[in-house]
């Protein structure tokens, strides 16, 4: 039962399919593996196209962006096709976490619907792959709307005669140094060994090249390029590219992943006062880079950005009392971790003490999308980040219905992260100003954010440090510092333990882990950070 403890489950699990030089792909359908965000906007159902069709459309394109195949073919006129074709079109392609957009319906007169959408592919270490599709809904018998099945929905070009192919130019790891000159390879630094290949800073050419490119399926022929990634290769020896990497905060960090008992996990410490990325680690060392292109429900770590937004209109304030029940349910029955509750607690107890049902109890306090739009507009959240490697950079779409609105109000439901994000989430709390992330200096910054008011960043700061000298955080309360922290335990399913996350923040620092499966954030976590702060004196 997904019950949303502290929370206890819903975050998705970072693919960890092997990487290859050199991909070939046969195209047939969509979306590898997962359980991806849809991100489809709600249709309008006054005058216009059938609001059935549209609503089927919406279902098959959130089902297939999840990798419910079966379940998307069933949508269809020829389930068993589309079945195939779903299930075998991102094969060789490398793709990761697709994400596909629709837009409004439209009546095509000739008793279909059609439905565009733009269909986002991302390709593992090089880039995303965009392109545009329309999916074509036709009118059954007892008035049932089905997807009417072909090969081009999935990929315009996409037919019987021609697939898709992905090509990976082989490129060296880009030798690199710290940000005080100091050699970093993977060697010394195993963790960076992913990273390396695909520095940026390589932004004067270098870095990952390749292709997916249209070829004939009889004779493997090149018919078009679909989309390039990568710059042309550096004319010569430009240097080793300096980053912005800490040599002794990387090592620290490394070594603190080792208290995370061989889970999976991921931490990223950056500077609060320009986002510089002072260490990205990551259990185990090669593969994934989950710290910076995973995507997981933050959980409680998330209630940062909730009170945020709860603070800017005023819509509550840290001594008002907002009871902490057990349960609360909305279409659904939610609960604290370990069923705890804090009968007549103030707003400033439920962040310290983590209650999911007093921060659900809100939800009606913000619009719609406003959690949202502060996300994105204060903290950067949902925009582009240029870090120098590739980056997820995070979703907050707005809430389909009541239930998944309580659940965004907790970390769950449809937001996702990774650590790089909630790093800057707790960078951006406690100075007042979103500063985006980088590994390399000089990456171009196309973001637009607007500062928190300095009453909002003195409420957070106040309600992150009694986290730590009274709350979840208390692990961390021993070391010296003026550290303020939140902890977070966020669902994943009914058959795995719950994530564990904490963020901290000390002097110009901010931190962010996650241990997939860690069961509660301050006891997997917590000991990672407290190993990491307890190995670097304060700056």
């Amino acid at each position: 039962m997904n019950s949303y403890p502290d929370l206890p489950r819903t975050g998705r699990r970072p693919r960890r399919t092997a990487r290859t030089l050199t991909a070939v792909a046969v195209v047939a359908a969509v979306a590898a593996g997962g359980t991806y965000a849809a991100g489809l906007p709600p249709f309008d159902g006054g005058g216009g196209p059938d609001p059935a069709a549209a609503a089927t459309a919406r279902a098959f394109l959130a089902d297939w962006s999840a990798g419910r195949f079966p379940d998307a073919a069933a949508r269809t006129t020829r389930p068993e096709r589309a079945e195939q074709v779903l299930g075998s079109f991102t094969t060789g392609l490398d793709i990761g976490r697709p994400k596909l957009t629709a837009e409004d319906p439209r009546d095509t007169g000739d008793g279909t619907v059609t439905v565009p959408f733009t269909a986002r592919m991302p390709v593992t270490g090089l880039g995303t792959w965009t392109y545009s599709a329309k999916l074509p809904l036709r009118e059954q018998a007892g008035g049932v709307w089905k997807v009417d099945w072909k090969l081009s929905l999935v990929h315009p070009r996409l037919s019987d005669t021609e697939k898709f192919r992905l090509e990976r130019e082989e490129t060296e790891p880009v030798e690199a140094t710290d940000r005080d000159g100091e050699t970093l390879s993977a060697a010394t630094h195993p963790s960076l060994g992913p990273l390396l290949a695909r520095l940026a800073g390589a932004a004067d050419g270098g870095g990952p090249r390749g292709a997916v490119h249209l070829v004939d399926r009889a004779t493997g022929t090149v018919r078009r390029t679909e989309v390039s990634f990568g710059g042309k290769a550096p004319a010569g020896d430009e240097g080793p590219v300096r980053t912005t990497l800490d040599a002794d905060w990387q090592r620290a960090a490394e070594n603190a992943l080792a208290r995370a008992d061989g889970k999976n996990a991921a931490l990223v410490a950056l500077r609060i006062d320009d986002g510089e990325i002072l260490a990205v680690a990551n259990s185990p060392v090669s593969g994934f880079n989950r710290a910076v292109s995973g995507t997981y429900a933050p959980g409680s770590t998330w209630k940062i950005v909730t009170s945020g937004a709860l603070l800017l209109k005023g819509a509550v304030a840290p001594d008002d009392v907002v009871d902490c029940p057990q349960y609360l349910t909305v279409g659904k029955r939610f609960q604290n971790v370990e069923t705890s509750e804090h009968p007549g607690a103030t707003f400033r107890k439920d962040f310290t003490e983590s209650c999911n049902t007093a921060f659900i109890s809100l939800r009606d306090k913000l619009g719609e999308g406003e959690l949202g739009d502060v996300a994105e507009k204060y903290f950067g959240v949902g925009q582009t980040w240029h870090v120098g490697v590739p980056s997820y950079d995070g979703s907050v779409p707005v809430p389909r219905d009541a239930t998944e609105k309580a659940a965004s109000m907790i970390g769950q439901g449809r937001v996702q992260a990774n650590p790089l994000i909630m790093a800057s989430v707790t960078a951006t709390a406690v100075s007042g100003t979103f500063h985006q992330p980088s590994l390399v200096a000089g990456t171009e910054d196309t973001t637009d954010t607007t500062p928190l008011p300095a009453r909002v960043v003195t409420q957070l700061r106040a309600l992150m440090r009694a986290t730590v000298t009274e709350g979840t955080a208390r692990v961390l309360s021993d070391l010296p510092g003026e550290i303020g922290a939140k902890t977070g335990t966020a669902e994943v399913s009914d058959d795995q333990d719950n994530n564990g996350w904490m963020v901290a923040h000390r002097g110009d620092v901010a931190v962010a882990c996650v241990v997939e499966e860690g069961v509660t954030g301050g006891g997997s976590a917590g000991p990672v950070l407290h190993a990491l702060l307890s190995a670097v004196p304060e700056s």
